[in-house]
């Protein structure tokens, strides 16, 4: 690793641009039908010309889950002998060695034969990830390290297997399936999850309605969460709760309005938000009262605005703070934007006690104010 901050920053942002995508979906328990969607999306994806192919899936036997792996291009597992019995893991070599686009690994939270590279399915899943191979992955959410005092709790089952809290913040989609309780109990009772002998035992234990009720609240809080950490990291802090709306407000004095009207776009790209430009005029700004190359240049600053995105507003009001206000709380703005001293407009507004009442009024109706320079 450079020593240097900002290579190492620029060295950070190749690497996991490099890196495989990882999305994984999670169930309040088995049953719900993540295998079953796995499946379904690498069918389309293949469809679609996608070279994808199953790493590991587990059917437990389930017919219309059997039915899906029919004609997906399988990776065949490894198999090794662990305390004199044949067994079968994923093989990560195979995967690494064939690249595929997509690979499809079921069971996340898997602990691997004794004597694997790994210990875990999910350091597995890393490597994969780390060689540029994306990966679509399923895990149930009594599986998650944070929530096992929790789920032992509702269960009275102290899971094994369970995957760091940190392997879902790195996953770039997290997809819930959701059941009622009464749907998942129904898929039991008809065979769908385990086979018949299993039930009894299955309703005694994960399947009661109050224990998978408060398994799902746990599944859709985690997901939420989720969802709440991709905002904070990828959105502009500032566009992160309310949807953006500009208005920058210009007088006849044309050099400021130009800059103005300039930042005020950059700050709409930057947004990604509607933007206006608004010229208020009082009565000593008729047109019989300012001069024809006054007039002129606020035509051409309407043009400049309405080129660059704007859409721009004129009103007639005596009072340039009351009409910035009023087409403010019309329009719903939420940030309205001027120019720095020596802009006539706010020179106007500062001769009054118009700008304290400005002030006053956009911060009770939460609307900031940019001073441009």
């Amino acid at each position: 690793m450079p020593n240097d901050p900002s290579a190492q920053h620029f060295l950070e942002l190749i690497r996991r641009s490099r890196r495989g995508k990882l999305k994984i979906y999670i169930g309040m328990s088995a049953g719900v039908g993540k295998t079953f969607r796995m499946l379904q999306e690498a069918r389309t994806l293949l469809k679609n010309g996608v070279d994808v192919k199953i790493g590991y899936v587990e059917t437990h036997g389930r017919l219309e889950t059997e039915a899906l792996v029919e004609g997906l291009p399988i990776i065949p597992r490894r198999k090794l002998f662990y305390k004199g019995k044949e067994l079968e893991e994923m093989d990560v070599q195979a995967i690494l060695n064939l690249r595929p686009e997509v690979v499809v690994v079921d069971e996340l939270a898997h602990s691997n034969i004794e004597g694997s590279h790994n210990e875990k399915r999910w350091q597995d899943i890393m490597d994969i990830l780390d060689a540029g191979i994306n990966v679509i992955s399923a895990v149930n959410i009594q599986h998650i390290e944070s929530l096992h005092g929790e789920v032992k709790a509702i269960t009275g089952v102290d899971i094994s297997e369970r995957v760091p809290d940190s392997v879902l913040r790195q996953a770039d989609e997290v997809v819930n399936l959701d059941l009622t309780a009464e749907e998942l109990i129904t898929r039991l009772k008809e065979g769908k999850i385990y086979a018949a002998e299993k039930v009894k035992t299955a309703l005694g234990n994960f399947f009661q309605p109050d224990r998978i009720l408060q398994l799902r609240e746990l599944a859709l809080k985690e997901v939420a969460s989720q969802v709440e950490r991709k905002i904070e990291i990828e959105l502009p802090r500032n566009i992160q709760s309310r949807a953006e709306r500009l208005m920058c407000c210009i007088s006849t004095n044309h050099e400021i309005a130009k800059t103005v009207i300039r930042k005020t776009a950059r700050l709409a790209t930057y947004y990604n938000a509607k933007w206006y430009v608004l010229y208020v005029q009082t009565p000593k700004e008729d047109a019989d009262k300012i001069g024809l190359a006054a007039q002129r240049h606020l035509i051409n600053n309407f043009k400049l605005a309405t080129e660059m995105g704007a859409e721009v507003i004129r009103a007639r009001n005596k009072n340039v703070g009351t009409g910035i206000l009023e087409v403010a709380e019309e329009r719903k703005i939420t940030t309205v934007c001027l120019g720095k001293p020596h802009l006539n407009l706010r020179n106007i507004i500062l001769r009054t006690a118009v700008f304290n009442h400005l002030l006053k009024k956009l911060g009770a109706i939460d609307i900031d104010l940019v001073i441009l320079s």
